[in-house]
């Protein structure tokens, strides 16, 4: 495999996983359950990259940046291919043409330390969720969406195999 292909398919299987993460948001969204606001996200990032803003006290309350939601969607989506990145990093390009459950959940698993210790804190939500109405409950179901990143990062990396066989 070319350094090229191995860029793509790292690319398409974090993409995968993502968007199998973001199904289950919507899913869990159209249940009543509140999910992360990806505009709050893309705000985050504006305010960090062009006025070097790290932490806000709420970042619903900071000031809009134009194209939020796409920078926030960009930033996940991004975000997502970076892990998947990283998961072929640790496993060996050899992971993506015979990919397993167990290292694609653990990883899914260890990418929950991104929200629950710099982004929550960062937006003002505080280190593991502490500064909001039910922590544990947010930080269980963030490890539950992590873990489905987690399962699809290996279904993604099963069928862009499958497609290329």
């Amino acid at each position: 495999m070319t350094l090229l292909q191995v860029v793509i398919r790292v690319v398409l299987i974090g993409a995968g996983a993502t968007a199998i993460m973001d199904a289950w948001l919507a899913l869990l969204k159209r249940s009543g359950v509140q999910t992360l606001n990806f505009a709050f996200v893309g705000r985050w990032i504006g305010h960090l990259i062009c006025r070097g803003k790290l932490s806000h006290p709420s970042i619903g309350k900071a000031e809009p940046i134009p194209g939020e939601l796409m920078i926030g969607w960009i930033t996940h989506y991004a975000v997502g291919a970076a892990f998947a990145g990283v998961l072929v990093a640790l496993q060996g390009i050899g992971w993506t043409s015979n990919p397993t459950l167990a290292p694609a959940v653990a990883m899914g698993v260890t990418t929950v330390v991104a929200p629950l210790f710099v982004m929550q804190p960062a937006m003002g939500s505080g280190f593991a969720a502490s500064r909001t109405p039910a922590p544990i409950r947010n930080c269980l179901r963030s490890v539950a969406n992590h873990t489905i990143f987690g399962i699809g990062l290996y279904l993604s990396a099963c069928f862009i195999e499958s497609v290329v066989r």
